[in-house]
């Protein structure tokens, strides 16, 4: 068979992360025949039990609010889609840009973003630092799977690692510099890890809407019509004649590509002008990827729309409202009762801060899951 080379590099930017300069892993591994490091690592990750989690777990709308409506493992194969795209174009390397982006939410709770909220909540109120998902998300492939015999976690590369750690949206929450010393040599991470930082903005930005519009929460009425950035492709898109349905898709559809063609070039016009030569250059600079000024302007204003319309709806709030009452319930359950526990996170109990264990286990459910175990412990007629 005939070993893997790595001759593809020479089609690769050269500011981008190549294979063959890995930074390396935390315990030591001989090469693939067949795969570089980052295929390697995709590869891990999607046949890791977190990743297969993110089906039952929410974006915006709770798993049996409809399966049409995206759920974390659709949104982050989208985000894996855009992010490729934008990778491609920029001459980055596809395989670290797409095993970042699988691997962005694995640390997320259920329930979305209240979920991790209220988490956090329990935790700090115990003295704790709290719970946070990019966090989570590499204490699960450092430590938590297991998968190897000969290691903890999936023995992920530290580039990997590292766009899992410095993931940076609008909804993250920034590196905590005295715990992960070992991020914080650059003050930017590579460009890779950022193409996945702005995919996953486009990703839920446009399909937050879409799935609103999908729902009836939002409405293709004058306040969305008034919104610059869905009036400007709403006018430059070829929909006379569409029935409703269709034009909505044509409009979300075409938002997506407009955003990912904006970002393409004010990015590469951005490399140019900083003279970005190298992955050292790239980690030395500020941010180096964006979209033009006034379309971050517009940006904002179609988030502030989302924030408004959709995240603020009484329907929406009911949902979130409930998947924090059931976190909430359980953890306190747990902490009052660790034997109401399956005997394989008792042993861990044994071992470790109690309040941590049950943080993992409550953050590794599926929203399904979570749901049932909630009716066993509190529904006295629900079997357990």
């Amino acid at each position: 068979m005939e070993k893997f080379t790595y001759e593809a590099e020479q089609l690769l930017a050269s500011y981008a992360v190549k294979p063959s300069e890995t930074m390396g892993r935390r315990y030591s591994e001989k090469e693939h025949p067949l795969r570089n490091p980052f295929q390697r690592d995709r590869d891990r990750i999607i046949h890791s039990t977190a990743f297969r989690r993110l089906e039952y777990k929410t974006q915006v709308f709770i798993y049996h609010e409809g399966d049409y409506y995206r759920n974390r493992l659709t949104h982050t194969l989208e985000v894996q889609q855009i992010a490729r795209t934008i990778a491609r174009i920029l001459k980055l390397n596809e395989d670290l840009t797409e095993a970042i982006a699988l691997a962005h939410d694995i640390g997320h709770t259920p329930f979305g973003h209240k979920g991790e909220e209220t988490l956090n909540k329990l935790l700090q109120g115990r003295g704790l630092k709290g719970f946070e998902h990019n966090r989570q998300g590499l204490r699960i492939v450092d430590k938590l799977e297991r998968r190897y015999p000969q290691f903890p976690g999936l023995n992920l590369t530290f580039e990997v690692r590292e766009g899992i750690i410095r993931h940076n949206t609008s909804y993250d929450i920034p590196l905590d510099e005295d715990e992960f010393e070992e991020f914080i040599r650059y003050p930017s991470p590579s460009l890779e890890a950022q193409v996945v930082n702005l995919a996953d903005e486009i990703a839920y930005t446009c399909h937050d809407l879409d799935d609103g519009l999908k729902s009836g929460i939002i409405t293709v009425d004058n306040k969305l019509k008034e919104v610059p950035l869905w009036k400007e492709i709403e006018d430059a898109s070829y929909i006379e004649g569409m029935n409703e349905e269709m034009q909505k898709t044509v409009i979300i559809r075409n938002l997506i590509n407009h955003l990912v063609m904006k970002l393409i070039d004010k990015s590469t016009e951005n490399i140019k002008r900083a003279g970005i030569k190298t992955v050292e250059d790239v980690r030395k600079s500020t941010t180096i990827l964006s979209y033009p000024e006034p379309l971050k302007k517009k940006l904002e204003q179609l988030r502030k729309f989302l924030e408004d319309e959709m995240y603020s709806h009484f329907k929406v709030i009911r949902m979130t409202h409930k998947g924090a009452m059931i976190i909430r319930d359980l953890f306190n359950a747990y902490i009052e009762e660790p034997k109401q526990l399956p005997p394989h996170i008792q042993e861990r109990i044994k071992k470790e801060p109690p309040e941590i264990v049950i943080a993992d286990y409550i953050a590794g459910m599926t929203d399904r899951f979570a749901l049932s175990e909630h009716k066993k412990l509190f529904d006295p007629h629900y079997p357990v």
